[in-house]
């Protein structure tokens, strides 16, 4: 993994691209977090941040320039809230290839008054139910999703679904997961900010499968919950990677056990 620095930003390609855009290539890296984009002073139309090890869309600074972002072949899956105030004219996010699972993960982008073209292929939120009438009928400045033109009689038929019963309690749902998405986004957070004082490191593929796997054996709710927000913050404790470590070592089916106050 690159920590993406100023330098890594100065020396990476900068270019016109087809459009007539500004671009700055950030493609490959393997960059585990967004961060130091101020380093860019604004410069860029677009920026792509594609096939590196991002988990987060989060931590942009104010880029009012900024109109496209290409996030392909990452593992996002949590967009942070509130982004639309610092890059307000945000008009194009490529998600192609990411990790978001559930439509209420969308909500974020909901912010963007100027967002035109979403592509969300390859991602498990792209195959729920009613995710095309859904998309249209919460993003109704939309014109393309998943390179597919959104027409007028697609807003009509996802205003005519979210009128019926199932319908309401569809959104009803969302707003639901969203808001219980927001809590753990919080109390993940807090985590990491713990965790960062005591040490810790990055999850790699390998521990991720391990901490999937302690999910399954774990004996106890209060155990996944808190094992899925270590999940979802992609961030391994120095006391957790001990007790990992040992468990894989050794064989057995025991579950970590992860005291929360780091």
């Amino acid at each position: 993994m690159v920590k993406l620095t100023p330098e890594l930003i100065n020396q990476s390609m900068q270019y016109i691209n087809p459009c007539r855009e500004r671009e700055l290539d950030l493609r490959g890296y393997k960059i585990p977090q967004i961060e130091n984009l101020g380093a860019t002073l604004d410069q860029f139309d677009t920026i792509d941040l594609s096939d590196n090890d991002l988990r987060k869309l989060d931590n942009l600074p104010h880029l009012p320039r900024l109109k496209c972002l290409l996030l392909n072949n990452n593992r996002i899956l949590r967009i942070s809230e509130g982004l639309e105030d610092v890059v307000p004219n945000l008009s194009s996010v490529i998600l192609t290839g990411n990790n978001l699972q559930e439509l209420s993960d969308l909500e974020p982008l909901t912010g963007f008054k100027k967002l035109e073209t979403i592509c969300l292929l390859i991602n498990p939120v792209s195959t729920k139910p009613n995710y095309r009438e859904y998309m249209a009928y919460k993003f109704p400045q939309l014109r393309l999703l998943d390179f597919r033109k959104i027409k007028q009689k697609d807003r009509q038929q996802a205003q005519e679904f979210f009128r019926t019963k199932q319908g309401k309690d569809m959104l009803k749902e969302v707003s639901k997961k969203s808001k219980l998405s927001a809590a753990a986004a919080l109390a993940a957070e807090a985590t990491n900010g713990k965790a960062a004082a005591e040490g810790g490191r990055f999850a790699n593929p390998e521990d991720m499968q391990r901490i999937r796997e302690a999910i399954k054996r774990a004996s106890s709710l209060a155990e996944v919950e808190r094992l899925s927000q270590i999940l979802q913050s992609g961030q391994l404790p120095d006391k957790f990677q001990h007790e990992l470590g040992q468990n894989g070592h050794n064989g057995t089916a025991a579950v970590p056990t992860v005291d929360m106050d780091y």
